[in-house]
């Protein structure tokens, strides 16, 4: 076994592989670009060597920096993580020239899965259902516009050496084709080196099933079962599962089976994933298609080792090694349900747009995850687990990707698994920037999540309109109303005792009128009594004026809610939503009808920069006419562009930016009349 590896990866994968590492009794050594000099891996490592500038094409992508590292500390192995160097064969080429051991798969496998239009030539040889498409190079988009129409619309257009839901745009016509294949090659370039394109037809009603591979290097290789994550905004994945509720023992065997032996026929070992393509309109399940394999460890990697009890970094470590697999695939079983959402950084009710900056708070709602064994299969304090790399104070920057943490839960049904996220949601803090928590919080209660009827296009079709917060019923604003009414009556008790600022009879108003959307409600205490609208309500809860978080007890449910203190009365997050909450003395309530509301001020004339990035491109000029729908600009965020359109018809009366400027978020781009 080796004595120290090198982790070749930042964030939360780095501290994931330390952990596991660490329990290994392996030495760690971290590298780290300026950005990250302070970052949580940096410190958990036994050792840590400084790379270079923040920009990852300066830092964490140049193999030599990272075999100097090794060479100056002794690490006889490098763990890639995912992203970065993982899947080139370049770098896994020059570690075994220099006698490193890279913990991954063989060349060859990286080689022949790592090319899009490769791996399908190779899975349609090994007798693997490949989606209908062009497989070769296209020449320009002309090229792609011929293809497209020969295949047949919708078409999925992709850079061949993508990943991550980088370089990938939907095409419903021509037109959809000539505005995105450029922007597609651009992509591929810029985040992977190589700019070719493959088009495909795009399956209606798909679903995205992928099966985790396991091989050792003395030819075994297994599944180790199916996760879900068919829930996606832009072709990256925000929840994942697994098992998958639509897949059946029988589909899992043939799906299992086929992917096991498309491993075997280029000779793989480690971890690794086949992403296949399901037709949700076939109910049988059969019509499954080969998408790519990710020669590497993917994100979503813990609700497998949750239901499998298998840690998956271990296994790389053993195999890279020269380790003998200690499991065959009869020892593989499915225990219980686990679901994965991922915390990113953007704002949901922004568009989604991405969100840099400094986590002004960051309280996860457990700290980490315990490894409690295979035998609870590494599912973090009572099913709840969280892999991070960030910590409060630290900056998430516009270099990285804008993921946050992976939230994990753990339990014995997928209801049970859906439910535990909905509470550990509600006691995630999150402050500085944009996240996407209450969004995944809609998501595990949604009906249709709850039914197992998911589709990729799940997002797009529940929330055309962009997300405003979950659906709260009246019962549950009744609730809140109550708490309101508790915590109205608590500060109204401190602010009596302050000294000097008013008198020590005057007691708390009995009554308080709170108003929740456009609703107002009656809040009356009496004692310990509680009602709502005259209605009794079974409150029990503590509260001292500061407090962030309060946990009420509602009859049987336990209600977890993060408050913030606002003019008028409160801001409440919970169950996925904010709702601003007014509080007035019922005695006086009746005058805020009286207020007159302030008109916020028209920005339709203006093109504004939604999120820090880079302007790529600026498609028009002071003069210009444009319509409704046409692409103003180009801004790059988070590694992935951003066409902004006009809202309207208008004239360019003035442009005040230029393409390559780095622009700031709320920046105007250009001025319209």
């Amino acid at each position: 076994m080796f004595k120290k590896i090198l982790i070749a990866n930042r964030g939360e994968i780095a501290c994931r592989v330390i952990k596991t590492a660490r329990r290994m009794g392996i030495q760690t050594v971290a590298v780290y670009s300026d950005a990250d000099a302070r970052a949580p891996f940096v410190q958990m490592a036994d050792e840590a060597v400084h790379i270079g500038p923040a920009p990852a094409a300066q830092s964490y992508l140049i193999a030599d920096k990272i075999i100097e590292a090794c060479k100056a500390t002794g690490a006889e192995a490098v763990h890639p993580g995912y992203g970065f160097l993982s899947e080139r064969t370049s770098f896994a080429e020059a570690l075994a020239a220099e006698g490193i051991e890279f913990i991954g798969p063989p060349v060859n496998a990286i080689a022949a899965m790592g090319d899009k239009i490769e791996s399908k030539k190779l899975a349609k040889e090994a007798g693997v259902n490949v989606v209908p498409g062009f497989v070769g190079e296209i020449e320009d988009t002309e090229h792609a516009v011929r293809i497209s129409n020969e295949i047949g619309y919708p078409v999925m257009m992709k850079a061949s050496a993508g990943g991550g839901g980088k370089g990938m745009r939907l095409a419903y016509n021509e037109t959809d084709v000539r505005e995105g294949f450029e922007s597609v090659k651009r992509e591929g370039l810029n985040s992977f080196g190589d700019d070719r394109v493959f088009i495909e037809k795009f399956i209606l009603n798909p679903r995205h099933i992928e099966i985790q591979i396991l091989g050792d290097k003395h030819g075994n290789v297994l599944y180790l079962n199916e996760r879900e994550c068919s829930i996606q905004r832009r072709h990256q994945k925000v929840v994942e599962e697994a098992p998958s509720p639509f897949v059946t023992p029988k589909m899992r065997k043939a799906m299992g089976e086929q992917c096991v032996a498309l491993s075997k026929a280029v000779g793989y070992y480690s971890a690794g994933t086949v992403e296949l393509i399901v037709s949700g309109a076939d109910p049988s399940g059969e019509s499954f298609y080969f998408l790519e394999m990710n020669t590497r460890l993917q994100v979503e990697h813990p609700v497998t080792e949750c239901i499998t009890g298998v840690d998956l970094v271990e296994q790389m470590i053993r195999v890279a090694a020269g380790e003998k697999l200690a499991m065959t695939q009869d020892d593989v079983k499915i225990d219980g349900w686990a679901i994965e959402n991922r915390v990113y950084a953007e704002d949901p009710y922004r568009g989604f747009l991405p969100s840099t900056g400094r986590l002004v708070r960051y309280n996860p709602p457990v700290d980490g995850w315990t490894d409690d064994g295979a035998e609870n299969g590494r599912r973090g304090v009572d099913g709840v687990r969280v892999d991070d790399g960030v910590y409060e104070g630290g900056e998430v920057s516009m270099f990285y990707d804008p993921m946050i943490a992976k939230l994990i839960t753990w339990g014995k049904t997928r209801d049970e698994a859906a439910d535990k996220q909905i509470a550990a949601l509600d006691a995630f803090e999150i402050e500085g920037l944009g996240h996407n928590i209450d969004f995944v919080s809609a998501i595990m209660q949604h009906p249709r999540f709850r039914s197992g009827e998911l589709t990729t296009g799940f997002i797009a079709e529940e929330y055309p309109d962009g997300f405003t917060g979950a659906a709260a019923s009246d019962e549950l604003k009744a609730k809140l109303a109550a708490v309101a009414g508790f915590i109205a009556t608590a500060r109204a008790d401190r602010a009596r005792q302050v000294d000097g600022q008013l008198a020590d009879t005057l007691d708390a108003p009995a009554e308080w009128s709170v108003k929740i959307g456009d609703k107002r409600h009656l809040v009356s205490l009496a004692g310990e009594d509680i009602t709502v609208d005259g209605e009794a309500v079974d409150l029990a809860m503590e509260y001292t004026p500061g407090d962030r978080i309060v946990e009420a007890e509602i009859g049987d449910e336990v209600l977890g809610i993060k408050i913030a203190t606002t003019r008028t009365g409160v801001k409440m997050t919970t169950r996925g939503a904010i709702h601003k909450v007014d509080i007035l003395p019922a005695r006086v309530a009746h005058l805020a009808d009286h207020m007159i509301e302030k008109v916020p001020p028209d920005l339709s004339k203006f093109l504004i920069c939604p999120m820090p990035g880079l302007l790529v491109s600026l498609n028009v000029k002071e003069g210009d006419k444009v319509e409704a729908g046409q692409p103003l600009a180009v801004v790059e965020a988070m590694k992935m562009e951003n066409i902004l359109r006009a809202e309207k018809s208008a004239t360019v009366k003035k442009v005040n930016a230029v393409a390559g400027e780095s622009l700031a978020v709320d920046a105007v781009i250009l001025e319209l009349e």
